[in-house]
């Protein structure tokens, strides 16, 4: 069973059509309803609750109870919602099941409406819109029938945890999530709401993915399974700048770079009982009669590396880095969207070896100040991302003054969500997360200490004793998911674009940092100088010898976003001068080409640079899309 749960003002309904043949028989009254001050729970009763019907009633019920309590509603409307899962149950069976839930929550005290089951319903509704307001929950009867390899212990648990929620300010007070003001924090707001309703489906298009299909980045590749996508060369371009940036950065910062396979034995000891404990849907192929999952981060290649590595004292902390391309989760297709999540991506994942808490907390404190760094590097500020910190309650009694430090790095309040007792394989974790034009959160940069993988691969040290021991583990992403950093960049321009600001890329990513426009045929032959130039320093620059109109030609390129572009005519050519329009602040300059190219190399320094992904002549070029 899927519900999603939304303290309103009101909801109220009016009966449409039939949905089903033999709907639930109704009365003229039954046919409108309203009901106010309500907590409005929408479900959909799925296939695998035919297993067992009355536990899904019981497990939806307590949850109703739960949210009910927290929310202080007293009065429940109960929705048929068919829209939340595609494995849906047979009617006879949902009806049965919404009844019982009904009548049970009646017994508990509560004041129940029931939408009539079967039938196609306008509704209006009016959400109250604090943290709380919106959450949603999954319920998987225990007698659920489920393959192995379909199974994930991890996000089951997930769903079923307890989580406490605050807010954590740089002055180190901790407040419970709905009595913080958020005034002037509105961002986090969004980031908080998004988190605690657990509700990950994208039920429209973000803006990024119209940006990039406009600019022929990335497309979507039909060809394929969902969530895998095509590059064109300026997409492939800027991926691999990414790319090739967050790798210096790492290995400047003391990694060592290595390579692992994607594919792994299912029923290797140490793997299966990671698969148990690490949240993601794996991919399973047979080779002859084996099974092999696909990897979903580089952590199963470079544990095994550590294991049969000798490792002493001295080396600690040992820093290990694999660029994966690919990482590969089975993601649901309602939460496909774009860049923001993907079923194959590409995740820079780096593993410290440290030899207790206190050298892996140094390290995490290290590892989150590099993940500012990298995120700046690609014009992403702190104001852009707002921080999630989630460990257990008795790590934040003993690390208080740590954790009140994170926020204080950062300068403004951060998430929390704390739980009573560990779960999962580590026991502090922190996240930078993007939020979007849908109000959607998507996670960059992240670092785990992981205190159960060590002794789980049999990863160990020597101490000063010649003494084995079992380490600490660190998983860092300085950046997160190469595709969802573009995600990032791209939705942080639309936004800025809604604003009536001219979108752009940082000059070191833009596909064509320069266009030159040539006004006629004459002067071609000193565009192609002034690019040749150009092209010498190390700079993106294409040629328009289309023959297009020059306003035309200008426009074209201010619709690729391109940083500067350069108009010559008779007189340039005469006085070896170019003018030059920047995007960045609108004006028009005439300039030495020399003072040009230190003015954009002034821009680019420190960061990588690859050949312009395209022929040089606009008239050479195919068109990608449409």
């Amino acid at each position: 069973m899927r519900m999603l749960l939304i303290h309103s003002d009101y909801l109220e309904y009016e009966v449409k059509d039939k949905a089903l043949k033999s709907p639930e028989p109704i009365s003229e009254e039954q046919k409108k309803g309203r009901l106010e001050e309500v907590l409005a729970v929408f479900m959909s009763v799925e296939k695998a609750d035919e297993s067992n019907p009355e536990e899904v009633v019981e497990k939806a019920v307590a949850e109703i109870k739960d949210v009910a309590s927290q929310v202080k509603a007293n009065r429940i409307f109960v929705y048929p919602f068919a829209h939340l899962s595609s494995e849906l149950a047979k009617p006879d069976v949902a009806l049965k099941v919404l009844q019982r839930i009904e009548e049970r929550l009646r017994e508990e005290g509560f004041e129940v409406k029931r939408a009539p089951f079967g039938y196609y319903k306008a509704f209006r509704l009016s959400c109250k819109g604090h943290p709380l307001a919106e959450l949603s929950r999954t319920i998987v009867p225990s007698g659920e029938a489920v393959s192995k390899e379909e199974r994930n212990i991890a996000l089951e648990k997930e769903e079923e945890l307890k989580s406490y929620w605050y807010i954590l300010t740089p002055e180190g007070e901790l407040v419970e999530v709905d009595k913080f003001d958020f005034t002037g924090h509105e961002n986090l707001r969004k980031f908080a709401n998004y988190e605690i309703s657990k509700s990950r489906i994208a039920d429209r298009e973000p803006p990024h993915v119209r940006i990039m299909l406009e600019q022929e980045l990335v497309d979507y590749e039909p060809g394929s399974d969902p969530g895998n996508l095509r590059y064109y060369p300026k997409g492939r371009l800027i991926k691999g700048l990414l790319e090739q940036y967050v790798t210096e950065k790492v290995i400047e910062y003391g990694a060592m770079e290595v390579e692992t396979p994607i594919m792994y034995d299912f029923e290797h000891p140490a793997l299966e009982k990671y698969l148990n404990r690490f949240p993601a849907r794996q991919y399973v192929v047979k080779s002859g009669d084996k099974k092999f999952f696909l990897r979903f981060a580089a952590c199963f290649g470079q544990f095994l590396i550590k294991k049969d590595a000798t490792i002493s004292y001295r080396n600690l902390p040992l820093r290990m880095y694999e660029l994966t391309r690919y990482s590969f989760r089975r993601e649901k297709s309602g939460e496909l969207s774009g860049l923001r999540r993907l079923r194959a991506f590409t995740m820079p994942d780096m593993h410290t070896v440290a030899r207790d808490l206190k050298q892996a907390m140094d390290e995490f404190k290290k590892q989150y100040k590099l993940s500012m760094e990298v995120l700046r590097g690609v014009g992403l500020t702190p104001d852009d991302y707002e921080v999630a910190i989630r460990f257990t309650e008795d790590f934040w009694k003993e690390n208080r003054d740590f954790i009140v430090e994170l926020a204080r790095i950062i300068g403004k309040p951060v998430l929390i969500e704390m739980w009573k007792q560990r779960f999962f394989y580590f026991i502090l974790k922190f996240e930078f997360n993007f939020v979007d034009n849908l109000d959607k959160a998507a996670a960059l940069s992240t670092v785990q200490i992981d205190v159960e993988n060590a002794e789980r691969f049999g990863i160990t040290y020597y101490d000063e004793e010649g003494k084995e021991r079992y380490p600490l583990i660190l998983h860092c992403s300085p950046s997160g998911a190469i595709e969802r950093v573009m995600y990032a960049i791209l939705e942080k321009q639309a936004k800025l674009q809604a604003r009536g600001v001219k979108p752009s890329f940082p000059l070191w990513l833009s596909p064509i940092q320069v266009r030159v426009i040539p006004v006629s045929d004459e002067v071609l032959d000193y565009a192609l100088y002034v690019a040749g130039k150009l092209e010498g320093a190390k700079i993106r620059v294409d040629v328009d010898d289309t023959g297009d109109r020059l306003n035309k030609k200008i426009r074209k390129a201010e619709k690729e976003w391109v940083p500067y572009i350069i108009v010559v005519g008779k007189n340039e050519k005469e006085q070896g001068t170019v003018t030059v329009r920047r995007r960045s602040d609108g004006k028009q300059v005439e300039m030495q080409l020399e003072d040009l190219i230190k003015e954009i190399r002034s821009q680019t320094e420190g960061f990588p640079y690859r050949p312009r992904p395209l022929p040089l002549l606009l008239s050479r070029r195919p068109k990608f899309r449409g």
